[in-house]
């Protein structure tokens, strides 16, 4: 389906202010310092516009200039194709399959406990706690080898993970003492320039 996209002179992010997905879109948007606009929509008022540019009028939604794209994960691998300084995933294809396999983990083993974590009845909610708690730790002696997820610099990984680390307080999920390092991983990623910029208001409030 083609539509029709109002012609926007500076690039603009249309985010949720507390949703990971949009938190990801933004956690890039700093680590690669693009200047941008980033139009927060709570979900009680969404923007007159957002339809016109997707259909979905789902967040987060990027205009570069005549350019509108949906879905977070088309999103950053655009922004990280255009602006590829700093990469944010590898070169080489090995390295590269590697890399998305990772992500792919990561969606499947700890995004799809999202929506029971947020709006779940209460013994859904507990369910989850348990298996993103559980997910993660088991993948503490990885976040250890590494100053950043399976890798020595920030990359699309760690724009993943570092989403959900920074709610986990608000879920209530608290990490046992052998997940130590993923602790120490979350600190080093949180004390990040680009990391303290992308977060908005709403989720400053979370920790």
């Amino acid at each position: 389906m083609r539509m029709t996209v109002t012609h926007r002179s500076v690039m603009t992010l249309f985010s949720s202010p507390d949703s990971v997905f949009s938190h990801r879109a933004r956690i890039v948007l700093a680590e690669k310092d693009i200047q941008a606009v980033i139009q927060q929509i709570d979900g009680g008022q969404p923007a007159e516009d957002l339809y016109d540019l997707n259909p979905y009028g789902s967040l987060p939604t990027l205009v570069d200039r005549d350019l509108a794209l949906y879905d977070s994960r088309v999103i950053v691998e655009y922004l990280d194709e255009r602006f590829p300084h700093p990469p944010m995933m590898p070169v080489d294809p090995v390295s590269r399959a590697h890399a998305r396999l990772a992500l792919y983990r990561v969606e499947t083993d700890w995004y799809t406990l999202l929506d029971d974590l947020e709006t779940g009845e209460k013994s859904r909610r507990d369910k989850a706690r348990t298996a993103l708690r559980d997910s993660i730790s088991a993948a503490a002696d990885v976040f250890a080898a590494r100053p950043f997820f399976l890798s020595e610099e920030f990359s699309m990984a760690d724009a993943w993970i570092a989403p959900i680390l920074w709610r986990l307080p608000h879920w209530g999920v608290k990490l046992p003492k052998q997940a130590s390092a993923v602790e120490a991983y979350a600190e080093r990623i949180f004390a990040r320039e680009g990391f303290r910029r992308s977060l908005s208001e709403a989720e400053r409030t979370l920790r």
